[in-house]
């Protein structure tokens, strides 16, 4: 294989690499949010500079995607938070967590996405809209809603999922210092609401070294929703580079 065709791969191995390329279109993708408040020195802990922490929200949410252009059937969890860059709302993606192997190497290599393994689950119990995380063999969340108990106005579910989202991409160098260092930017695009709801809701985090979810304790439930879409994911954009200068 010559140099230019090396060059013109965006994984390995070559031959067969772990993700294809995007962007990637997301059929059917379905939403179970648990926005809650946390301790506000807990959630300044984990945020990076330039960010900022106004009021102290975490958005636990568990993400069904049983149609994604290339990268195929997945569930994801984490946390997001809410927070302020140059003065405007957005997402900081704190932890993910899903069972996909190419979606895992893509969100980490291609994006910044802080993708790890993990078995989330979102179903149906009876009357329940269930969405659970394990870690290995152990538990680390359980966040229950009731199902379908209260239609959510579209507008506001777009701008519960649509908003710009940043994350921060860590690659160390070979001598152990950081070789990428980036605040990056996302945005959903071609976004269709199917589908929203509301109900009441819970949500239970479990204490865990290498999962620690609990590290951001629920101190109140701000909002729950149920939303079904169709949308596609663009490349990130850098917009902020730690090691310039």
């Amino acid at each position: 294989m010559q140099i230019h065709e090396v060059l013109q791969s965006i994984a390995t191995p070559l031959g067969g690499g772990a993700y294809p390329r995007g962007p990637y279109r997301f059929v059917g993708r379905e939403y179970l949010n648990i926005t809650y408040r946390t301790d506000p020195e807990a959630l300044r802990a984990v945020v990076p500079e330039p960010l900022e922490v106004a009021d102290p929200l975490v958005r636990f949410e568990v993400i069904r995607m049983p149609d994604s252009s290339g990268l195929g059937d997945y569930t994801e969890s984490g946390q997001v938070l809410r927070v302020k860059y140059q003065g405007q709302d957005v997402d900081y993606v704190h932890s993910m967590f899903l069972d996909n192997g190419p979606a895992i190497s893509g969100g980490r290599e291609a994006s910044a996405y802080p993708k790890k393994l993990g078995r989330p689950r979102l179903f149906v119990d009876s009357d329940t809209l269930v969405g659970t995380l394990d870690y290995g063999s152990l538990r680390v969340a359980t966040a229950t809603m009731g199902f379908k108990h209260a239609v959510m106005d579209p507008e506001e579910a777009r701008a519960e999922i649509a908003i710009p989202t940043l994350m921060l991409k860590l690659m160390p160098g070979y001598d152990g210092k950081p070789r990428i260092a980036e605040l990056v930017r996302t945005e959903i695009q071609d976004l269709t609401i199917r589908g929203a709801w509301t109900g009441p809701a819970r949500l239970e985090l479990h204490a865990h070294a290498l999962a620690p979810l609990s590290d951001l304790p629920v101190r109140e439930i701000v909002s729950s929703s149920h939303i079904l879409t169709d949308l596609s994911l663009p490349p990130a954009e850098l917009v902020h580079d730690y090691l310039a200068g």
